[in-house]
């Protein structure tokens, strides 16, 4: 492509197969994929659950993970930090890149991985000790020193400091269930991630505490790429920027989420994101 077309549109592959999707970008500008899957396939045992799923993920940016139960949206997110290797039916084909190396490479150190690429699950899931200790937990591990300046700063970049500094030594079981979800997500923020997986977060919490978390999820783009799989079509809406539609183990369509959302191509992707079936 003429590198002056390119200032104003710049065409990549980023979603299944050879679905192209052009951006006018109005200015030169090279896209950076922080996350990008090459040809991915997962079988459990027999069954398939993925199939052939090409995704770039920009970074500093929101991702929505969308479609119905079972589509293969949690194994793929699941396969970005290889936490699917702790199922022993499990058999991947294909590249995950993140930052141009394959992290299902030879050589890769698995725990390097899942502490720049970190994950918040759909329950809390606050370990049974103090606030404290479960944001210290992760950076003494890793030999980190100023263990109170991690704790204090992942607390305040999740939005919990002002809720909590006057008690860090009380269980963290105590706190509410949003509180103990940004409690987790602080305690992923603690090792100083690039990447942050969110397993549908929200699911399990109330409207109040699911508007805190996508709040925060906003003010987290500055320093961290994010990917959300969620159930919730108007969450997807609200605070994602690009949005990929699984079906049955596919990308059905990706794009930007407005795009998405209001003109989608694909009829299918119509008839869930408008409530049809799913």
């Amino acid at each position: 492509m003429d590198s002056g077309i390119r200032a104003t549109c710049e065409q990549y592959r980023i979603g299944q197969g050879d679905l192209l999707l052009g951006y006018c970008l109005g200015r030169r500008s090279e896209l950076s994929f922080k996350i990008e899957s090459k040809n991915l396939n997962l079988w459990y045992g027999e069954k398939q659950a993925l199939k052939n799923i090409n995704l770039g993920v920009l970074e500093n940016k929101i991702t929505a993970l969308i479609g119905p139960s079972g589509c293969g949206k949690s194994t793929y997110i699941r396969c970005l930090n290889r936490m699917n290797d702790l199922i022993s039916t499990v058999r991947i084909e294909g590249e995950v890149l993140y930052e141009g190396t394959n992290i299902y490479g030879k050589d890769v150190d698995v725990v390097e991985i899942r502490k720049r690429i970190g994950m918040v699950f759909q329950k809390p899931n606050p370990f049974p000790m103090s606030i404290y200790d479960n944001i210290a937990y992760g950076p003494r591990i890793h030999g980190a020193k100023d263990i109170d300046v991690i704790v204090e700063r992942s607390l305040k970049d999740a939005a919990l400091w002002d809720e909590v500094s006057d008690r860090l030594d009380l269980p963290a079981m105590g706190l509410s269930g949003g509180q103990q979800q940004r409690l987790c997500i602080a305690r992923t923020l603690a090792t100083r991630p690039d990447v942050i997986l969110f397993d549908e977060p929200c699911s399990a919490l109330d409207p109040i505490s699911t508007s805190k978390i996508e709040s925060l999820m906003d003010e987290l783009k500055e320093k961290y790429t994010q990917i959300i799989v969620t159930h919730n079509m108007q969450q997807a809406a609200r605070i994602s920027d690009y949005t990929a539609y699984f079906l049955l183990g596919e990308i059905i369509e990706v794009g930007e989420t407005k795009r998405l959302f209001e003109a989608p191509k694909e009829k299918s992707t119509e008839d869930y994101v408008t409530g049809r079936f799913g």
